[in-house]
């Protein structure tokens, strides 16, 4: 049996991915988060609890794990790129070249490096395929730019050390597990963030830009699968792949998707447009062709599905928190 390492494993992507390791007995797990793990997680998996910037903790994480899936990264929606730029760009970088090191020092079997639809935030191809990253220009947004330097220490480490890799790109993940910020909008994810907005009674609903910007929302569960697939499979080994969904939205359409399973009359909806940031991706529609030709692997969420139980679970949250969703039409 393998042990795998599951670096920021108490974020929402990272308890996806314990979920669907947990379910495959081919698999020992650690976690390792600077945040307390989950009792579920506790129970089902080894936990380390540190600072991976270390290069000392992450050798410790690493000690007797043949297999490495890096999560640990700073996320958050659109407005979290703007406001945390260098703390982004310092964390994510320090994070992942701490953790490459260590998988080297400890010589692991395969490095799976979760990186970032961002990295294509400027991309001309659609659907946009893995072999664009060449001719994409580099990310304007601090978040892109420390997701791909991620990237470039994956690969670097192959070329100078030999280490076996797999490079991952999830597309807009949704689902429960994520909480929206009630007093800062886009500091989560649009889904959760429409989701609270339309609880709260929010109308008309409240979006940033034109509404015209495209997204291909992919369910973490999904997600998870893609990852956990990728980096069992041999045919995965050194190579990178956009681990997504298919369907392409525009943020008008999610919203409008959103508002109906909140239970509100789809005829009714009005939005109301906020000024948009200073990078926001106007369209976002990646290529699944290498992953299932590849891995034979593909989405399989619903996505009305997907966002009638992300609804259910955020409802369940508003319940027991009652205050962190009262109404406000600013928010």
């Amino acid at each position: 049996m393998s042990r795998v390492l599951v670096t920021g494993a108490a974020g929402t992507i990272g308890s996806a991915v314990v979920r669907r390791l947990l379910r495959d007995p081919d698999w020992e797990i650690r976690v390792s988060d600077h945040r307390p793990a989950p009792r579920w997680m506790r129970e089902g998996a080894e936990v380390h609890t540190a600072d991976l910037r270390s290069l000392e903790n992450a050798r410790a994480a690493l000690a007797g794990c043949s297999h490495v899936i890096h999560l640990a990264a700073i996320v958050g929606g659109i407005a979290n790129f703007h406001k945390l730029p260098y703390t982004l760009t310092e964390v994510n970088n320090a994070l992942t070249g701490s953790v490459v090191h260590a998988a080297i020092d400890r010589g692991v079997e395969r490095l799976l490096y979760v990186s970032s639809s961002m990295v294509f935030e400027r991309a001309t191809e659609f659907p946009t395929p893995e072999t664009h990253l060449l001719d994409c220009p580099t990310p304007r947004s601090a978040y892109g730019f420390s997701k791909l330097a991620g990237e470039v220490y994956t690969r670097a480490a192959h070329d100078q050390h030999g280490l076996p890799y797999t490079i991952c790109r999830p597309f807009n993940a949704y689902g429960p597990g994520e909480l929206p910020d009630p007093d800062e909008p886009g500091i989560a994810h649009a889904v959760p963030d429409l989701i609270a907005k339309t609880l709260s009674g929010q109308d008309p609903l409240e979006i940033f830009g034109s509404g015209e910007q495209t997204r291909t929302l992919t369910h973490i569960d999904d997600i998870a699968d893609g990852i956990v697939t990728a980096m069992a499979s041999p045919a995965a080994e050194n190579e990178d792949f956009n681990i997504s969904a298919a369907e392409e939205l525009t943020v008008a359409e999610i919203a409008r998707l959103v508002w109906a399973a909140c239970g509100r009359d789809p005829e009714k909806l009005r939005l109301t447009h906020r000024p948009s940031f200073d990078v926001d991706v106007q369209r976002r529609w990646p290529s699944v062709e290498k992953a299932r030709r590849r891995l034979g692997w593909e989405a399989r969420v619903d996505l009305r599905e997907g966002i009638g139980d992300t609804v259910a679970w955020l409802r369940g949250q508003a319940a027991a928190a009652p205050a962190s969703y009262s109404s406000d039409s600013s928010s």
